[in-house]
């Protein structure tokens, strides 16, 4: 019988734009009718968690999320164990699995969007991010209903990462349709959203190229298969550069950095029939200056990508767990989350950082 503490460890943002507060009484949930109580073990940290406890996260029409669940304790790339049930879990739920904590963490399944396998677009969906309290805390309550059950053998340190950024990057290079000897640009491509989607789209078969700022990111790049690495701090004209490289234009540009100043010329990036892949969210409102005419005569695809399906996401991981896309991690305790977070501010971030929730695991 597992003994479960009835408070534990949290990184709780008491209100938005405070700062991280750990607090070391908070409660673990008790598992409610068809839910599952995990025990936390690694989290990714992600730039919207940055932004959501900041109080900048932008909403779908651009200004700031306010509705967030305080105090807000973030967190939606985790990796747990299931260590208890509660009443009414199918039989097939066993304890000890590994569970993933993602962004979505409930789903009506009646909707349209639901039933036709794009549930992350539920419109009563709630989420780790806004509504409920995410991974980062020892504990977890989730619904035994929409779990992410994950295979016995995944390396649960490199894992979590996968459940957004792989995800989303994941779905990113699906939405672009893209296939073998395709070129692929992708603009911020040394971060954790970045070399994901580098190697999502080199999986596919595509010629990729990343671009990024500094001589560390571009030698990290060159060792995970870039064909091209372009330095936006040393590159007058970026958009020229790309169309030099890849010989009249990108068949597909993925933009994973959430700064406005990579979307705004990113379309004329790509060739004719080429896509632009829209994933980072800058915290301020962004456009595209693209001209209407360009995208006309173009025959220009632009697509958004919010996560993905459950399904997605267990293809995403399946990737990870046969070693064909390999995530940089970097592993930190977790009283480590402030500074982190002032990292992230800073860009000064290579691949993903990995919390390390469970002391004894």
């Amino acid at each position: 019988m597992v003994n479960i503490p009835k408070t534990q460890t949290a990184a709780t943002v008491p209100k938005l734009g405070g700062g991280v507060v750990f607090v070391h009484d908070y409660p673990v949930p008790q598992p409610g009718h068809n839910e599952v109580l995990a025990k936390v073990l690694y989290s990714g940290v992600c730039q919207s968690d940055l932004h959501t406890q900041a109080g900048i996260a932008a909403s779908a029409n651009g200004t700031p999320i306010r509705n967030v669940k305080l105090p807000h304790v973030g967190g939606h790339e985790g990796i747990g164990r299931i260590i208890a049930l509660g009443p009414g879990v199918d039989e097939d739920i066993k304890v000890g699995t590994y569970v993933g904590i993602r962004f979505a963490s409930r789903i009506c399944r009646r909707c349209n969007f639901c039933l036709a396998g794009k549930e992350q677009h539920c419109i009563k969906s709630t989420n780790h991010l806004h509504h409920e309290d995410g991974s980062f805390q020892e504990y977890i309550a989730l619904d035994a209903g929409y779990l992410t059950l994950l295979p016995d053998d995944i390396d649960p340190v490199v894992t979590g990462p996968v459940l957004c950024a792989g995800l989303t990057t994941y779905k990113a290079v699906k939405n672009c349709n893209v296939k073998a000897g395709d070129s692929v640009v992708v603009v911020g491509a040394g971060g954790g959203l970045g070399h994901l989607a580098v190697q999502y789209a080199l999986a596919q078969g595509a010629i990729v190229y990343g671009v990024d700022g500094g001589v560390e990111k571009g030698e990290f790049l060159k060792s995970i298969g870039v064909t091209g690495y372009v330095d936006f701090t040393t590159t007058p004209n970026l958009t020229e550069k790309i169309h030099e490289i890849t010989h009249g234009g990108a068949d597909a540009v993925i933009v994973t950095a959430a700064n406005p100043k990579a979307f705004a010329q990113a379309a004329e990036m790509l060739a004719v029939g080429g896509t632009l892949s829209c994933v980072g969210i800058p915290a301020e409102r962004g456009f595209l200056e693209t001209p209407i005419s360009t995208i006309v005569i173009k025959g220009l695809h632009i697509t958004g990508n919010l996560v993905g399906s459950l399904k997605e996401c267990l293809e995403a991981v399946d990737l990870v767990r046969r070693g064909i896309v390999k995530p940089k991690v970097t592993v930190r305790p977790f009283e480590d989350l402030p500074k982190i977070y002032e990292e992230l501010e800073r860009g000064d971030v290579l691949g993903r950082i990995v919390l390390k929730i469970a002391k004894d695991e």
